[in-house]
Order: C-alpha cells, then structure tokens, then sequence
C-alpha cells in the first residue's frame, strides 16, 4: 500500500487539511494519507498548542468516517528534536509492507533544500506537493526533479492559526472544522 504522510501539529485540524487530505487519497496513486500529528517541542513554549494527545484526538475525529485518511501518532515515540528522515525510517521499520511518500504544500519546497538529509529524502521517497498562491519567483531547484510530483489541489485559504485567533475572539468557525472534532473543540473550551 502506498501511503502518504501529511505532517503538521494540526493545532486544530480544519476543513482545508481534510480537503488536501481527500484529495490526494482520491486523485492520486496514493491508497491512504495518514495525519502524522508533530508532537510539541518541550523546549519551545507555545500557550495556544494544545497537548499532543487532544490534537491527535482531533484528528481522529475529523477522519473516523473517512476509510483513506488516518491519524498517526508514531512521532510521540521518538526523540525530540525529531527530523522527518527519523520519522521515515522508523515507519519503514515498523511498517514494511508499505511505501510511504511525503505531502506537503509547495511554499515547504522552497526550503526544502535546509531538511536534515533531504538529499537521502529525495533519493529513496516521492514527494506529493500541493499548490500554494505563488509568483513565477517562487520556482525552487527541485520543480523538475523525477521523484516530485505536483498535483493540482484545491488551494486551501485558511489557517489553524486564523480559526484559534477567531475562537479566542468569539466568532463562530463551526462551518470550517469537521463537524466531530468541532464538537470536541467545544466541549472542551479549547482556544478560548
């Protein structure tokens, strides 16, 4: 099975992720996308991140009726600092009966370049990148590159950090999260 992981803190997951997501499950040769939720850096102080087990949740919520999307936790296990090449040959380990490719938007390309061992990432996994708003500026060294595959995606205009920042100031964002993990988030007073 052909799997690509969707990396973020999913601080909260949104209908745009999901949309992505969907997207690449059903237009593209990957079988299933897993939700590789990034645990929290216990170094950085971040107030508005919520603990990695209730953003898992989320995410959890947000796919339990979708059979390709799934949520994954295998980064709580690891050492932090973490790098995705950790976090690639971990599940190669653990999963070997799968090929795992990367999702990412194409505004992460530009920098790709700075990953730790993106050369070895590039080398032995495929990149799955969705379009962002961007200039002809924007092209990077690896636009033509054998294992990157751009796929036309929907361009998803909204944010985690725009849905807390209204939460915190009262505005109903109801119709941009999944119903479930809207439900959650309330339940819970999360952001507010």
């Amino acid at each position: 099975m052909k799997i690509g992981l969707y990396f973020g803190s999913f601080n909260p997951i949104h209908i745009g992720h999901l949309v992505i997501a969907n997207h690449f499950a059903e237009f593209s040769d990957l079988d299933q996308v897993w939700f590789v939720v990034t645990p929290h850096n216990p170094f950085k102080k971040k107030e508005s991140l919520l603990d990695n087990h209730q953003r898992l949740e989320l995410v959890y919520r947000a796919t339990k009726d979708y059979t390709k999307l799934q949520p994954c936790d295998i980064e709580f296990g690891l050492p932090q600092p973490n790098y995705t090449i950790n976090t690639l040959v971990h599940l190669e380990e653990k999963y070997p009966e799968h090929e795992f490719a990367l999702i990412m938007g194409q505004d992460n390309l530009k920098s790709f370049h700075k990953w730790k061992n993106h050369d070895v990432i590039l080398e032995n996994y495929h990149l799955y990148v969705y379009p962002r708003r961007q200039t002809k500026a924007d092209k990077t060294q690896f636009d033509d590159h054998e294992h990157i595959h751009l796929i036309p995606a929907p361009i998803m205009e909204l944010s985690s950090t725009f849905i807390r920042k209204a939460i915190k100031e009262g505005k109903n964002v109801r119709p941009m999260l999944p119903e479930q993990a809207w439900i959650y988030l309330d339940e819970m007073n999360f952001y507010k």
